[in-house]
């Protein structure tokens, strides 16, 4: 069995813009006399759009609607990626590496407009044959939707194919997708052994993408 195709994950992987996602919800909640726990952070991470503006509804007990609650987090986070755009070491050169040996492919949960302007900000969108925005699928991480989807238009068998995610929900996404699984949290959010436990590789850098890693998952 060999890997055909490699999907990546956007936020805390290509990008370390988890960072981002906090403090604009730190801002966020600040600016209402609230706190934006770290837990909370961690129960967002990696959800679809209404997934985790429904967690900051329900954790901070707010009133307002959660297309409001999208729409000021959205103009916050790509101010802040307007301002920056953090990627992470590594990262363009394991996309690269991954275009010229197997199919790729980009799944995120984030919002559309916000995926949109990172790849044209960093030029990544040269580079994926196909992106699959998670607020177009119904059912976000955990769910295997977003993966399953990447899957179709790649026309390749799950089996045959690994992601690289940084979060809980990404990791369960993948493996219910019947993917291979590598973890790649971002250094300010480790993940816990349960999870690092369910991936099929753990790495703590992107530079660490490598072909024999690749290739390595399908030996065990």
């Amino acid at each position: 069995m060999t890997i055909q195709a490699v999907i990546f994950d956007m936020d805390g992987v290509l990008v370390d813009s988890e960072v981002y996602w906090a403090q604009a919800r730190e801002e966020f909640a600040d600016e209402r006399d609230l706190v934006w726990a770290a837990e909370y952070q961690r129960e967002a991470m990696g959800q679809s759009t209404i997934g985790w503006a429904e967690v900051m509804k329900d954790r901070l007990d707010l009133d307002e609607s959660t297309d409001d609650i999208i729409k000021e987090m959205k103009a916050r986070v790509i101010a802040k990626y307007e301002e920056r755009t953090p990627l992470r070491p590594g990262a363009m050169e394991a996309v690269q590496l991954a275009a010229d040996n197997y199919r790729v492919a980009l799944a995120s949960g984030s919002p559309t407009n916000i995926i949109q302007s990172v790849i044209s900000l960093t030029g990544l969108d040269a580079l994926f044959e196909t992106v699959v925005f998670g607020d177009t699928i119904p059912n976000g991480k955990p769910a295997p939707d977003i993966y399953n989807e990447a899957l179709k238009r790649l026309g390749v068998e799950a089996a045959h194919s690994v992601g690289i995610e940084d979060s809980a929900h990404g990791i369960h996404s993948l493996k219910a997708a019947g993917m291979y699984a590598i973890a790649a949290p971002s250094p300010d959010f480790p993940l816990p052994d349960e999870v690092l436990a369910q991936a099929d590789a753990h790495i703590t850098s992107m530079e660490q993408v490598s072909l024999d890693l690749i290739n390595s998952l399908t030996e065990g």
